[in-house]
């Protein structure tokens, strides 16, 4: 198993332990993925990247540190996603510099990185073909764009079923429209 463990000045503290019982108040300096070198990705998932009728890969708006990051720290995830025929996009946990839910832009601050959908669309880097704006963030397309980027600007919030289908159903047909790279 795989124990994302968030450095502090107090020290290593498990994630639950920092997110639970310190309501994440300690300063994160970064993150360690224990036990992931010696784990492998799901076997299901290491088999649908290499399907030729995959469309896309979405990385949903979750925070990149302590969400996505234990899977990519996973032997073989990265090389994976960059080597799937499919283009991966991530839709950003940030709008507007604040993260709509937990800790993902304290996390960033603390970082020392601009809190910003620039920021997360910098972290991901290369392993990415496209990356989801919101409608908020739209001053920011030519500078995602700019790191190699297709991008798509529309409205991210989800707060009823009609905007998670809407969301879904613009993201689909982004990654059609996208050249894998």
């Amino acid at each position: 198993s795989v124990r994302t463990v968030v450095e502090t000045p107090n020290g290593p503290m498990p994630f639950q332990h920092y997110f639970v019982r310190e309501h994440c108040a300690p300063r994160a300096l970064g993150f360690q993925f224990a036990g992931a070198a010696d784990a492998k990705p799901h076997p299901e998932f290491m088999a649908s990247l290499q399907n030729a009728g995959l469309a896309g890969v979405i990385v949903c708006p979750s925070n990149p540190f302590v969400s996505v990051g234990p899977i990519l720290a996973l032997p073989g995830a990265k090389a994976a996603l960059k080597d799937c025929g499919a283009p991966v996009v991530a839709v950003s946990p940030i709008v507007g510099g604040q993260a709509l839910k937990g800790p993902a832009a304290k996390m960033m601050a603390e970082l020392g990185l601009d809190v910003s959908a620039l920021s997360v669309a910098k972290h991901y880097g290369k392993l990415l073909d496209g990356f989801v704006l919101d409608q908020t963030d739209a001053a920011l397309e030519a500078d995602v764009s700019a790191l190699g980027l297709e991008v798509l600007v529309t409205n991210t919030v989800m707060t009823t079923l009609d905007d998670r289908i809407a969301l879904a159903r613009e993201v689909t047909n982004f990654c059609a429209r996208i050249e894998k790279s």
